[in-house]
């Protein structure tokens, strides 16, 4: 469902941005081309429908969003834990006192003691 409405807004957003293309700053864009009064889409409704075009992408491009974000992936609802959370399960504590060895090993004492010293 997620892919289906990003590739909608997609699409969205190009018909959005050709529609702005399309219109004139001053008024003219698309309209002038229609300068004759007798045509059944003269200058005044070729601009009614590019700016009802517009307002109409820019409203499902909103409602397309707000869609896509409640159906973004929220990863496994099985038991899985995100990896934030096993990193800080697994993280190491920088106040932890460590644990260093005491004891001597008995092997490093029996073989240090047949070994004869060098002389220089």
């Amino acid at each position: 469902m997620y892919t289906l409405i990003t590739v909608l807004i997609f699409i969205v957003c190009i018909l959005l941005v050709l529609i702005v293309l399309v219109q004139d700053s001053k008024g003219g864009g698309l309209a002038s081309n229609f300068q004759s009064s007798g045509q059944v889409m003269g200058v005044r409704k070729t601009t009614d429908f590019l700016e009802k075009a517009t307002w109409g992408l820019a409203g499902a491009l909103l409602l397309l969003a707000v869609l896509g974000s409640a159906f973004i992936p929220r990863g496994g609802a099985g038991g899985e834990q995100s990896r934030i959370q096993n990193q800080i399960e697994n993280a190491i504590d920088p106040t932890q006192v460590p644990n260093f060895p005491t004891a001597v090993p008995e092997n490093n004492t029996k073989t240090n003691q047949g070994t004869p010293k060098s002389s220089q």
